[in-house]
Order: C-alpha cells, then sequence, then structure tokens
C-alpha cells in the first residue's frame, strides 16, 4: 500500500509503501473489540469494597425482646434492611483480568492499523524535529500535517522533548511504538507516525511472530 511521505512543514516529499501484511489485512472487528473490552478490564484496580453484616461495627445488642411487642423479630440493627447496616451482594476486591492469546492480540493490532490506514488516517513523516521544546512549535507541526481533531504521535523511542512539547496539547497524545495498543489506536483520529516509528512498528510485529 502506497502512502504518502510528508516532512513536518506537511509537504509530501515521496511516496512510501506500507506492509500488505500489517496495513493491509481486512480488519477483523470482532478481535479488535474483545481486545478493547480486554484492555479496559485489564486496566481497572478491582479495589472496590462494601460491608456485609459481619463487617459493620456495632448491632451485638438484639434491638428488643423476641415476644410481645407486636414488632417483627429482630436479631441485629446491622442487618441490611437496617439504615446503617451491612450490604448485600456488594462489591469486594477482585481482579478484572482477561486473558487473549498473543496471536488473538496481534491480529487486534494489524486491524486497527489496517483500519486506519484505509481510512487515509496514518500520516508518515521522515521525522519530527523541535529546535525549541514548545508547544507552540509542536501546534505548528501538527497543523501542517492536518492532525486534527486529535492525534496520536508514535514515537520510535523515547523523546523527552517532544513529549513535553505535546504534553499540553488537548487532544493529542504520544506513544512509544513498543506500547501501541488497540484503545489508543482507535481513540484518536490521526495516527503521526515518523519513519523510525513505522520501522518499529514493522520490526515489534516480525519479533512476536505477528507478520507471519
Amino acid at each position: 500500500m502506497q502512502v504518502p511521505l510528508f516532512n513536518q512543514a506537511g509537504q509530501e516529499i515521496s511516496q512510501i509503501e506500507l506492509r500488505d501484511d500489517i496495513f493491509g489485512i481486512a480488519p477483523n472487528k470482532p478481535v479488535m473489540h474483545q481486545a478493547l473490552v480486554r484492555q479496559n478490564a485489564n486496566a481497572r484496580q478491582g479495589n472496590h469494597q462494601t460491608k456485609t453484616r459481619g463487617m459493620v461495627r456495632g448491632g451485638g445488642k438484639k434491638p428488643w425482646k423476641q415476644k410481645g411487642t407486636g414488632r417483627a423479630r429482630q436479631g441485629s440493627t446491622r442487618a441490611p434492611h437496617w439504615k446503617g447496616g451491612g450490604v448485600v451482594f456488594g462489591p469486594h476486591p477482585r481482579s478484572y483480568e482477561q486473558r487473549m492469546p498473543k496471536k488473538m492480540r496481534h491480529l487486534a493490532l494489524k486491524s486497527a492499523l489496517a483500519a486506519k490506514a484505509q481510512e487515509n488516517q496514518i500520516v508518515v513523516v521522515d521525522e519530527i524535529k523541535l529546535d525549541d521544546v514548545k508547544t507552540a512549535a509542536m501546534r505548528r507541526i501538527l497543523s501542517n500535517l492536518k492532525a486534527e481533531p486529535t492525534a496520536l504521535l508514535l514515537l520510535h523511542e523515547a523523546n523527552e522533548p517532544l513529549t513535553r512539547a505535546a504534553h499540553n496539547l488537548e487532544n493529542v497524545k504520544t506513544l512509544r511504538a513498543s506500547y501501541l495498543n488497540v484503545r489508543d489506536l482507535l481513540g484518536y483520529e490521526k495516527v503521526i507516525m515518523s519513519q523510525a516509528a513505522l520501522s518499529a512498528v514493522e520490526t515489534f510485529f516480525d519479533a512476536g511472530n505477528g507478520g507471519k
């Protein structure tokens, strides 16, 4: 698949080939959905807690005697139907982790990349460099590349100046190619990547046998 190669001024300088085994496949929507649900589930802390009647303080004394009052018999003021009582079937700490085979995870990533590429939402840049670590400078570059309304900036390695320059831009996120994930790919309109980041993405799939 041929796509334009831009410089950071937004000028097309040549064409670049995207690998068909990654960017040219038919997107598998069910697998993408499963991967997204898994990622959201694994991000949950699962530390919510409610107290049962055995955990609530007090309630040791019987409210009134068993018989002769004309009222319903009660054993504790910490029963669930009492104000201040325990909670029935409430949440308790647990893990929400979901497992997914590596081949399916790779297929989900490829499907998300292919969907972006086929909708012309992937922008490849020869390189991105900043003379000054300024938010305004990064905003100009993204404007030149028509990276709107939201943009995911893929980096081939950690780049503190670029990350700092983009940090204060609303709806822009920087991400290392090795941390590529379905949620970020689907959550941003445009994906901006340098040639080095593109190579890192391809190497990632080759290293994990994702390209076979």
